[in-house]
């Protein structure tokens, strides 16, 4: 889609109707790993790139039907196409992976092959013993996890959050993303830089699959192996010091440190219409040594620190009240752990009451057809047998055979850039 002017950045929900998003189609560098490489690019098994793809492009088609879509590789295109743009992210890039050596290789390239390299991987030159002993393939790592965008940053509002990563590996990926949001040219938005908050800091992380922005004063985040206290302490400082008027709420949500299906808020918490919400039972509504805290902003200063029973249930003193899905179904607790691990609770909402998911988790989907929701297959909505703009609440489904193996479902493969406000 060409804009004739910046789209400005605005989300005020989970579930707005969706205007506009962005994504970064699986390519060259999910096929550019070896089992060796495997735990290092956090993945849980290797992916088949062609059916990775295929069923990526169901994602893409749907998407494509309701809203403008973004993708990253033309917009990182856009910024290098900038010299000066172009010599700041390849110098920030090669300080930070300590590639000082590389400069000059990657200033020489053109655009479209830079874009290639940075994302696909720079192997490494074998010219000597020491990189002929040296184990590592790549000058530059591929960035394997990138298709899932919604980790690396995250919209809040107007302000685009460059996260920093828990994992270093990954550090690219919001390196790239804050050039696309302040240099591509194609954006209206304030940058959140919680990458230089506090740099040498190994215990201060934020990723964005932890953020839901449940109301416009209203944000949820989990607490966990990606995103730690010292990170949700930055967030609340910025979101209050932004909005220094009102009332606003954060709730946090402690989360396992194992396994990794517990990887972020979005694997058990989501979104899916005004009234409900899809959630893993077991740590969502269950008693268990998990905490959920409720922050309270008043006036740009926080009030209020304590603790609550869960997060449905403050939302409800809230004014929100959720019936709550329960993902994997009721009567089963191995239903609910086996497709919890294949992100069963991992729904992305394109307007109120309709979600895109993964059509493997049956006793969920199941779940939501008692709720109301109609399955419908995203080969049937991209060819127009089936009008999903209407009343009637949808999940449409993707085919998800290799995707999931990445570690994410359809809301950790979408950055949405744009939503429409919300009747409450």
């Amino acid at each position: 889609m060409t804009y004739n002017q910046r789209l400005k950045i605005n989300i005020q929900s989970e579930i707005g109707k969706l205007d506009a998003v962005l994504l970064h189609r699986p390519g060259a560098e999910v096929e550019n790993m070896t089992p060796r490489m495997a735990q290092r690019a956090l993945y849980s098994d290797i992916l088949n790139l062609s059916i990775a793809q295929e069923e990526y492009s169901q994602l893409d088609g749907v998407l494509s039907k309701v809203a403008d879509v973004f993708y990253v590789d033309d917009l990182l295109k856009e910024v290098l196409d900038r010299p000066e743009e172009k010599e700041a992210l390849i110098s920030r890039i090669c300080k930070l992976e300590e590639k000082p050596e590389l400069y000059g290789q990657l200033m020489d390239m053109s655009s479209k092959k830079l874009v290639r390299v940075l994302i696909e991987g720079l192997p490494a030159e074998i010219n000597t013993l020491t990189s002929f002993l040296n184990e590592d393939f790549y000058a530059l790592f591929p960035l394997y996890n990138f298709y899932f965008t919604r980790d690396s940053s995250v919209t809040i509002g107007n302000h685009a959050l460059i996260c920093k990563m828990a994992n270093k590996v990954r550090t690219r990926e919001s390196l790239i993303m804050e050039a696309i949001y302040r240099n591509s040219g194609k954006f209206d938005c304030s940058i959140i830089n919680s990458f230089d908050a506090q740099p040498e800091n190994e215990r201060f992380f934020i990723e964005g699959g932890d953020i839901a922005i449940v109301r416009d004063d209203i944000i949820v985040i989990g607490n966990g192996m990606r995103t730690s206290t010292l990170g949700i302490d930055m967030l609340v400082a910025r979101l209050a010091a932004y909005a220094p008027e009102g009332r606003r709420h954060i709730i946090v949500q402690q989360l396992p440190d194992a396994p990794e299906s517990f990887i972020h808020l979005d694997m058990v918490f989501t979104m899916l219409d005004r009234d409900c919400c899809m959630v893993f039972e077991p740590l969502i509504l269950r008693d268990n040594q998990y905490q959920t805290v409720h922050i309270e902003i008043e006036d740009g200063k926080v009030v209020k620190i304590r603790n609550v029973s869960n997060i449905l249930a403050v939302l409800k003193n809230l004014g929100m009240d959720l019936k709550p899905v329960i993902c994997g179904g009721k009567s089963d607790e191995w239903d609910q752990e086996r497709e919890q691990w294949h992100s069963g609770a991992n729904f992305f909402s394109f307007a109120p009451g309709k979600v895109i998911s993964y059509a493997r988790n049956t006793h969920t989907l199941n779940e939501l057809d008692k709720n109301g929701f109609e399955i419908v297959p995203a080969s049937e909505v991209i060819v127009g047998a089936v009008d999903i703009l209407g009343d009637q609440k949808y999940v449409v489904t993707l085919e998800g055979s290799e995707l999931p193996r990445g570690g994410g479902g359809a809301r950790c493969m979408t950055m949405p850039l744009s939503r429409q406000k919300v009747d409450w």
